[in-house]
């Protein structure tokens, strides 16, 4: 399979380097890397984005992320190989993904004090930017229809 184009984020001369700043802040709020890469995956395979699937699912193993936990992503509530903050990062991902399957809040109270149990405010910042940055380039590559392999997100 051939995308359709090129990724718009490479044939605006500006904009990676935009998105590369938010990239470098998001690394610097504190988070576990291995969360951060978790977090990727899951709004990733909720978006049907086989590129960032792809991409995180890599990514999360050069971390030194294991098997084990990446086949149970899609499954974290009933896996047993996550922690509690790791959980609460990963029920705001997503709520912050699936806006659209809410009524009233976007992100439910419950969530929302789950994770400032876990989280100063600059490590949910970078949490949220993740998440954002991650939702952006689903839905790049979904348009464009870019293939696993070639990672742009």
């Amino acid at each position: 399979m051939k995308a359709r184009m090129k990724n718009p984020a490479m044939v605006l001369p500006d904009a990676m380097s935009g998105i590369q700043n938010i990239y470098k802040a998001m690394h610097t709020g504190g988070v576990d890397p291995h969360t951060l890469e978790l977090v990727h995956l899951r709004a990733s395979q909720i978006n049907g984005c086989s590129a960032c699937v792809y991409g995180g699912v890599t990514g999360a193993k050069k971390a030194g992320e294991t098997d084990e936990r990446l086949h149970a992503v899609a499954a974290w509530r009933e896996a047993p190989f996550f922690s509690d903050s790791e959980r609460a990062a990963l029920a705001l991902t997503e709520a912050a993904t699936r806006l659209a399957d809410r009524s009233g809040q976007a992100v439910s109270d419950d969530i929302w004090d789950e994770a400032t149990d876990h989280f100063t405010e600059e490590q949910l910042a970078a949490i949220i930017l993740m998440v954002a940055t991650t939702n952006f380039f689903n839905r790049l590559n979904a348009t464009i229809q870019e293939p696993a392999g070639n990672n742009w997100g």
